[in-house]
């Protein structure tokens, strides 16, 4: 193959890979399976590795998250990021157009833009690359979060166009997607932890997490919209969003330019209706004098400047009547409580529910039966109550009460301390629970069975094929019952079964993460099985043990212990250790270097300014060192890096252990 050839594949390939992940994580739309993508992402792993000099920084391979960040530096604006001045009503708008009328004559056009509701970001490239993101904070300054929005996909870590300037900041807003927000704290409120009320709180709350690697779990979304250099290089700001989209920045498409205040009317009047057919939130629309020129005659006030404004909608709002509260268990046996309420048009859909979150919400907004309730849809995706029209309020109307047993099973519902949620205990009897662990056992991010889905899951159960996740691994022995299935032939029957003999090869981490412990995530599952090897440990691992694996905390042990406290929860670990299943982590071997390391222990702790700690990891194996999982009397060196934590330098001290640096390890090596 010739190098130009390898060059175009390498392009082809990033272009085409970053796509799919775009469409799966950020949109909630897959439009490629899950082998097919690994397999391309194979291919293109192994052309950067044997052709470096074509690796693209916004390649899919590269976009990970980086290490903590305990405090994250303020960083002062060169250009302040100034708010803009609001307005609801039309006349005011007229008001603003006469105003620059005044100042420049009638010769300027107009840009209408989207007025997103997420959060505001800074983008500094320098030489084309990427340098720093700093929020918006209080206009002068604010935090440098560059770790994080460099997980965002759509956001480019290196610039190939020409004729760009040495060094210049563009601004946008930080959003997430709808059906990434309902997913996301659809797994928050199962878990039992609070739910964030709309997606703009859950993008500003992952921007400013600590941990980046967190944050790339979290698919966020950036929308460009202004560019600033200290040379002038475009006359009008319509001209700059065209250039700077084939810069390769991610431009909103629904941008216009107006010719006057009849088309920025007609414009807004528009997305006043069509604004709830978008996959993201919008609350108004941002109106700019299009000539830059014209911008600079204009001036600023001290908090705005003269020549933009922004017209907000105000939120979809209506009054129906409370017709009962009904409660939902999900798959963790949390109870969601339910407002089904009167029909009733709102922001262009028929609402018949709205969330009531938990039991808390119900005191909160003090419901009684039948009451005439406000539904607001404005930032929330799932309409919502926001108070009661108490004047309409029926005589002797009893006051709306938590439900104490669950609606499904009966069993009496538990709420522990410091949780909002209460949840159903009998996970292994209530059939919205076995459902949906079996559901979520399937999954992507489980073990990743192709061929089937929800609604098949849901069809096996009601026909008493399957009754707990091991049964999945018999189907096979029922083709004559799959069958009769409706719309589920012989190529669907082969295809599943093929699948779930292939999720067989599935790493401990994910079978772990497949068994849905409760408080067992993704990243926890990952943690505990690095730390404890295989679930023999883990069932055998005491609650010392268990907080001893980096980030497991006492709520997790605890929520470990009861799990595999349960008899037919460690026969189903038999059953599914008898299928073949991997329920031990298969140790890559590492080519020694030298053996200086041989017969000494570590763990590692903090952040490191020259190596990750995966990379001291490696390091310490590869000279005949073993990482440990947590701190005990065992232990030969504690590796210390900034912002350890406290717990482990205290048992540290304690036992003793030495404490060394970075620069200390490696001169072990010497």
């Amino acid at each position: 193959m010739s190098i130009f050839a390898v060059k175009e594949q390498i392009d082809a390939l990033v272009a085409e890979l970053n796509q799919h992940t775009y469409n799966y994580y950020v949109l909630a739309m897959p439009t490629i399976g899950d082998y097919e993508f690994d397999k391309k992402l194979e291919v293109l792993i192994k052309l950067e590795k044997d052709y470096p000099e074509f690796a693209d920084p916004n390649s899919p391979t590269q976009k990970v998250g980086g290490d903590i960040t305990k405090n994250f530096e303020t960083v002062i604006h060169k250009w302040p990021m100034l708010s803009l001045g609001n307005t609801y009503n039309e006349q005011d708008l007229r008001d603003f157009d006469e105003r620059v009328k005044k100042a420049i004559g009638d010769d300027f056009e107009y840009v209408c833009e989207l007025k997103f509701d997420g959060l505001s970001i800074s983008l500094t490239y320098e030489n084309g690359i990427l340098a720093r993101a700093v929020t918006r904070g209080d206009g002068t300054q604010g935090d440098d979060v560059t770790n994080n929005i460099k997980t965002i996909h759509t956001i480019p870590h290196r610039i190939k166009a020409n004729q760009i300037p040495d060094v210049f900041e563009i601004r946008g807003e930080v959003f997430m997607h709808r059906a990434a927000f309902e997913r996301l704290n659809k797994e928050r409120e199962e878990l039992g932890e609070v739910t964030y009320a709309n997606p703009r709180n859950f993008a500003s709350g992952t921007v400013k997490m600590q941990d980046s690697k967190e944050v790339k779990k979290r698919p966020l979304d950036c929308f460009l919209y202004a560019l600033y250099s200290e040379k002038e290089i475009f006359k009008t700001h319509w001209e700059s969003l065209q250039s700077v989209k084939k810069w390769g920045f991610n431009i909103s498409e629904h941008s216009k330019l107006s010719k006057n205040i009849t088309e920025v009317l007609a414009f807004i009047s528009y997305w006043e209706e069509k604004r709830f057919t978008l996959g993201y939130d919008i609350d108004g629309i941002v109106i700019k004098v299009n000539n830059i020129a014209q911008q600079q005659e204009l001036g600023f006030t001290a908090k705005s400047p003269r020549w933009a404004i922004s017209y907000k909608y105000k939120a979809a709002e209506v009054q129906t009547v409370l017709e009962k509260v009904t409660y939902q268990v999900g798959r963790t046996g949390a109870v969601t409580p339910v407002a089904n309420l009167k029909p009733v048009l709102l922001a262009g859909t028929t609402v018949k529910r709205a969330t009531l979150h938990n039991a808390d919400e119900i005191i909160r907004l003090d419901l009684h039966e039948n009451d005439t309730v406000f539904v607001e849809k404005g930032g929330e995706i799932i309409p919502k109550i926001i108070r009661v029209n108490l004047e309409l309020r029926k005589e002797n109307s009893l006051p709306i009460t938590y439900i104490t047993n669950c609606p499904e099973c009966g069993t009496e519902l538990i709420r522990k301390e410091g949780e909002v949620a209460f949840y159903c205990p009998n996970d292994e009897g209530c059939p919205p629970q076995i459902v949906g662990k079996i559901q979520h056992f399937i999954g992507r991010k489980a073990m990743n069975i192709d061929g089937l889905g929800d609604e098949t899951i849901e069809a096996f159960y009601q026909r008493g094929l399957v009754k707990q996740i091991s049964d999945l691994y018999t189907l096979h022995e029922k083709a004559d019952e799959l069958k009769l299935i409706e719309r589920f032939g012989e190529r669907s029957i082969e295809n599943m079964l093929k699948g779930i003999e292939t999720s067989k090869q599935m790493p401990f981490e994910k079978v772990l993460f497949g068994l849905g412990i409760r408080y067992v995530g993704e990243t926890v599952a990952k943690k505990l099985a690095r730390g404890l090897k295989s679930i023999d440990n883990l069932i055998n691992a005491t609650i010392e043990e268990l907080t001893a694996v980096d980030e497991i905390g006492g709520r997790i042990a605890e929520s470990i212990q009861e799990y595999f406290s349960k008899p037919e929860h460690l026969q189903q670990i038999v059953l599914l250790k008898q299928t073949g299943l991997q329920f031990e982590v298969v140790e890559t071997e590492v080519l020694l270097q030298s053996d200086k390391l041989i017969g000494k222990t570590f763990v590692i702790s903090g952040v490191f300014e020259k190596h990750s700690r995966e990379e001291l990891k490696t390091l310490i194996e590869e000279n005949g060192g073993k990482i440990l999982s947590g701190i005990s009397s065992k232990l030969d060196y504690l590796v210390a890096g900034d912002n350890m934590g406290p717990s482990k330098l205290e048992k540290a001290t304690k036992l003793n252990v030495p404490l060394i640096s970075e620069d200390e390890l490696i001169s072990l090596l010497l």
